[in-house]
């Protein structure tokens, strides 16, 4: 004996099972923070797809980032990558479905459907423009000289805006007029090569002037009504909401009236339900998707598609059909104009 103990552990008897393998081992910290952060993102994104979806416009943040449902696709696609980089299975399957939900919404819209009418009896373009409280008007007034319109919506015209319209666009060219004067955001104009007649508008915080006009010899006048509601900024959604319902009060209440536009900024794109509510509410039809100009942005003026968002639009009722649609840049100001060519159509002849 040399004094040393030595502990005999005793092996697994013949014929016993292994014992069981251990658990396996958790997530690292920072990784299990990692997933956190990508299931809000994903979460987030869900709840404004989702909304989509459901046809409504929530609260905010939603019904601002509804206008950029485009712009959606890239974090969604980040987070994908978080997900496949961090071989979380239920992540990539939400992610992917996400993916393919947005993406669906974003496919191209009336592209032209077609709808019986009568002969067409004019020609008539149409320019709306928001020249952010008057600074784009020079802009404008180019615009007008070069593409010669029948038809002129301004938006946040104020007294600058007004007077240079007044001085610098000949009275010979456009001889009737229907402006509101206000200063900042709320001043409005409507110029017409043909005859106007004052039909009050919609009372709004930012004016919404009203009028018609005679074309192509029909008994009944073209409807013109400017459009431009609150902004859904956060802490006034709900005034965004009202005003917008007044302009769907004013398209339902006129629906099957004869030939109508209503045109300006409406701070709203087609994916906001609000904003598809005014066009189900009088049959209207979006000019920019039928002339070809679908899913372009109008705002921010510097976004490129499919990011920014469409929120200027011509809106028409089935008394017209429509040539072609474009948007221009101007100098000065945060949103592009839309300039749309438009054919009016009488009465379809009786067999």
């Amino acid at each position: 004996m040399d004094g040393t103990s030595r502990i005999v552990v005793p092996g697994p008897r013949s014929g016993q099972p292994a014992p069981p393998p251990p658990p396996p081992t958790a997530r690292p910290l920072p990784e299990r923070l990692f997933v956190w952060v990508t299931a809000l993102v994903l979460a987030l994104l869900t709840v404004v797809v989702g909304c989509r979806v459901l046809g409504v416009d929530g609260v905010t943040p939603v019904p601002q980032l509804l206008a950029f449902l485009p712009l959606l696709l890239v974090p969604t696609a980040v987070a994908l990558l978080c997900c496949a980089l961090l071989r979380w299975r239920a992540g990539l399957v939400w992610g992917l479905v996400l993916l393919a939900v947005t993406g669906w919404f974003e496919r191209p819209y009336e592209a032209g459907a077609a709808v019986s009418r009568g002969p067409v009896v004019a020609r008539i373009t149409v320019l709306t423009s928001n020249v952010e409280f008057g600074q784009a008007t020079l802009g404008l007034i180019a615009a007008i000289r070069r593409e010669k319109p029948d038809l002129v919506f301004v938006q946040e015209c104020e007294f600058t805006c007004a007077q240079l319209l007044s001085v610098r666009i000949p009275h010979a060219d456009y001889p009737y007029r229907h402006i509101v004067k206000a200063g900042g955001s709320e001043g409005s104009a409507i110029l017409s090569t043909v005859p106007l007649t004052n039909t009050g508008g919609i009372a709004s915080t930012l004016a919404m002037p009203g009028s018609a006009a005679r074309f192509g010899g029909l008994a009944v006048p073209v409807r013109l009504q400017l459009a431009h509601p609150l902004p859904p900024i956060p802490g006034a959604v709900d005034s965004w909401r009202t005003e917008l319902g007044k302009v769907r009060a004013y398209a339902a209440a006129h629906r099957g009236d004869g030939p109508g536009i209503i045109a300006g900024d409406f701070n709203a794109s087609r994916d906001h339900a609000t904003f598809r509510d005014v066009l189900d509410a009088g049959e209207l039809r979006d000019s920019a998707p039928l002339g070809g100009a679908g899913r372009t942005p109008s705002w921010p003026s510097g976004a490129r598609r499919p990011f920014g968002a469409q929120i200027d639009h011509v809106l028409v009722s089935r008394d017209f059909s429509v040539r072609g649609a474009r948007f221009i840049d101007l100098a000065h100001t945060d949103h592009r104009s839309l300039l749309v060519t438009l054919d009016l159509h009488g009465p379809e002849p009786k067999k």
